[in-house]
């Protein structure tokens, strides 16, 4: 490691987000190209920076700075240079001048210890001297506090973070509870805390380490669905995790309890354990629901009439099932409709919209992402919305949820019906701040698919809205004519029922191509989105989707997308490309956002690359494209659906992933021109008959299975569906017992 030292000429570059900064430093009459992480750092300062010279493809020589710190100036030019610099507000060339003629090589240490002095100088009031020392000062603090960090394993990105969070403080948190951080601060989880307390010395069986591991496996139980654990569960998962014994996580459930920190119920005999929020989120879930079910007085036969008014204007003929569905959604508050593809869902929808257009009613429709919402539109030919954009979501996240919408309820939605279609892949969290915004008296129609994989996220909203048995729910079942004619509908229906499917019988839009070994398969797979699929469906092969049940194996989506990105976007010369973990994003990939980012700026530009629209939030399961790579700014930005696009700091990269593959979860409320499942073996748990329903119900045009077709009908005799800890049912039915309706937060 090299060592250098000078004056900070001029910045380049600096990314606020992430601290990454391009400077030219004057060394010895050199002028030399610095690049790394300085979060808190002023042109005209004086550093000494230790590091390495690296050779970049594009900028030539750099220095690549490791650690740096801000010292005094070593001459009296340096030091007028710095003052003159604007590094210090207040400060310019002129009085940097009479300050050093004033005090001369005394001058730094006259602003940290004697900073009334500074008022000797002419233009210099007690006030500004004053202003001078708390800036000179807060920035000496910052970097201290940087250092001391530093020491302990924390980045340059969450050492800000934590300095803004404390000050001060700090120093007191990370000697006695680094814990505290994982509450406080965003993306600093209990792992990295844990690893902070441990360079800190603090024991294995601290308190706080108890606590803090007991609240992660919390979490931890959220990415997998849950909105509480049973207790037994989780005290073995956190002595687990913690390494001590089961024992010692009881008595400090208990004081959580009584913190409120968390909630301990009792379900069918058994004891289960809630993160605060997410009992109330479904308590208050279901007290709302209870609000908005009340009776809209109608009468039935003008209602029967105006239907079959639409019916006649619409050339269609509405079955039982559907006419009983609009009669139910005109005379309830809350209706559900649920059905599997071909079952008329769509036309029920248009005929509402109809009804209620002949009622002069205003009607909003929403779907859980934007190409659910597009594909509502096109349907239906009436504007569809992501629930997030109708509710209106800014970039600053609220106390007890994680989005905070401009819609609420001190801000209603004003409108007399809502439709939201996809209604399974909406979880408790989303589902909350929805209701929050409709007023009584407003009409919810839910639309789904019970049988499709529930939600990413925590909860089985639609599941147990319909299980309660305390909504109008109407099940359409009879598949028309038109779609009995495709092999996709016809296949999922027998999947759904438990019967087999012809595996040696092809159509054009269902076909199998058995293989027995990865490679084999493997090899089929980029054949078919390369050259076989696109003509047949027409269609890119960026828009064919690969699904598979697994993340890791030779079939899982970590593999899989090295071999299809090395096929469908290979190394060019004129594709910058970014090293990351493991992999490499390239320009023209296709990518995936994998976790909810409330706060991130997109906007949509026009063909002349002028803005047209703009907002905020990214959401788990959106897919786009790599549109460029900046390592000079060190950015990539990527198109998303609508053409949305959003630029991602370097250090914001684990929030993206390659998506030629994605697991059948993330593909909910998708739909593609063709999808192609790779299926050869797997845990049992995943291969069950929801997930291929789910995986065969994604595809308009065509379903291309290769692999093992034993696979396949071991999915469909396979009724075992993951458990999925929540209550939201039994919480209404508890609400729809009781008399009172309030508010738990």
């Amino acid at each position: 490691m090299e060592q250098i030292q000078g004056i900070i000429e001029h910045i380049v570059y600096h990314n606020e987000e992430n601290g990454y900064t391009v400077l030219s430093l004057m060394s010895q009459g050199d002028e030399i190209v610095c690049v790394g992480t300085m979060p808190v750092i002023n042109e005209g300062e004086y550093i000494k920076a230790e590091g390495d010279y690296v050779e970049h493809s594009m900028y030539g020589q750099q220095f690549k700075i490791s650690v740096f710190s801000v010292e005094a100036p070593e001459d009296i030019y340096s030091l007028e240079r710095y003052l003159g610099s604007g590094a210090i507000k207040g400060i310019g060339p002129a009085l940097a001048n009479r300050i050093i003629k004033k005090f001369k090589e005394d001058s730094f240490r006259i602003i940290e210890e004697e900073p009334e002095r500074l008022a000797e100088v002419k233009g210099i009031s007690q006030r500004k001297a004053q202003e001078i020392y708390e800036q000179f000062h807060d920035k000496q603090d910052m970097r201290q506090a940087m250092m001391f960090l530093s020491k302990y394993g924390i980045s340059t990105v969450y050492a800000v973070k934590i300095y803004n969070q404390y000050g001060s403080r700090l120093y007191d948190i990370i000697k006695e509870n680094p814990y505290q951080l994982a509450d406080d601060i965003s993306g600093i989880g209990f792992k990295l805390a844990d690893d902070i307390a441990h360079r800190a010395g603090i024991g294995t069986n601290s308190e706080y380490r108890i606590r803090s591991g007991i609240i992660y496996m919390l979490q931890q139980g959220t990415l997998s669905g849950h909105t509480y654990l049973p207790a037994d569960l989780l005290a073995d998962r956190t002595a687990q995790l913690l390494g001590t014994d089961v024992s010692m996580i009881e008595k400090h459930l208990m004081d959580l309890n009584i913190d409120k920190k968390i909630m301990i119920k009792e379900l069918n005999g058994q004891r289960i354990v809630y993160a605060s929020t997410y009992y109330y989120l479904e308590l208050n879930c279901a007290r709302m629901l209870k609000t908005l079910n009340m009776s809209c007085n109608t009468d039935a036969l003008p209602t029967e009439h105006v239907i079959r008014k639409i019916e006649d204007e619409e050339g269609i003929e509405l079955d039982d099932m559907q006419r009983m569905a609009v009669m139910e959604a005109v005379r309830n508050g809350v209706m559900v409709i649920t059905g599997g593809p071909g079952t008329g869902k769509t036309t029920t929808i248009n005929t509402l919209i109809r009804y209620f257009e002949y009622e002069n009613l205003d009607i909003r429709l929403a779907a859980p992402t934007g190409r659910a919402a597009k594909r509502m539109t096109e349907a239906t030919g009436y504007e569809a919305q992501t629930i997030h954009r109708m509710l209106e979501l800014t970039g600053t996240p609220d106390e007890n949820t994680s989005a905070r919408f401009e819609r609420n309820e001190q801000n209603p939605l004003e409108t007399d019906v809502i439709i939201i279609d996809e209604m399974s892949m909406v979880d408790i969290s989303l589902m909350h701040s929805l209701l929050k915004a409709i007023m009584p008296g407003t009409r919810l129609i839910l639309v789904g698919d019970i049988n499709q994989l529930p939600s990413v996220g925590p909860g089985n909203v639609l599941k147990d809205i319909i299980n309660s048995h305390c909504f109008n729910v109407v099940m359409l079942t009879k598949i028309f004519r038109q779609a009995l004619e495709s092999a996709i509908v016809t296949n999922a229906h027998r999947i759904n029922a438990g019967e087999m499917i012809d595996m040696d019988r092809k159509t054009p839009d269902f076909f199998c191509l058995k293989r027995y070994d990865a490679m084999s398969v493997a090899g089929v797979v980029v054949a078919l989105i390369r050259d076989k699929l696109p003509p047949n469906v027409k269609a890119a092969p960026f828009d064919i989707q690969v699904l598979t049940p697994m993340r890791k194996g030779e079939l899982g989506v970590e593999r899989l997308n090295v071999v299809l990105q090395q096929y469908l976007n290979p190394p060019s010369k004129d594709k910058r490309e970014k090293e990351y973990r493991q992999g490499i994003f390239r320009e023209g990939d296709k990518v995936m956002q994998i976790k909810n980012n409330y706060q991130i700026e997109w906007e949509v530009v026009s063909k002349y690359n002028i803005p047209v629209d703009k907002g905020v939030g990214v959401f788990n399961g959106d897919m786009g494209m790599i549109k460029e790579i900046n390592p000079f700014a060190e950015q990539l930005t990527v198109e998303f659906d609508e053409g949305r696009r959003i630029t991602y700091a370097f250090g914001q990269l684990e929030e993206l992933e390659l998506a030629y593959a994605i697991t059948i979860h993330k593909s909910q409320g998708s739909e593609y021109p063709a999808v192609v499942l790779p299926l050869l073996t797997g845990p049992p748990m995943l291969l069950n008959r929801n997930l291929l329903y789910t995986a065969v119900t994604r595809a308009k045009k065509c379903v291309a299975i290769v692999g093992n077709e034993k696979i396949v009908n071991q999915m469909i005799r396979n009724e075992n569906e993951q458990k999925r800890y929540c209550s939201l049912k039994e919480r209404i039915i508890e609400v729809m017992d009781s008399k009172t309706i309030g508010s738990g937060f």
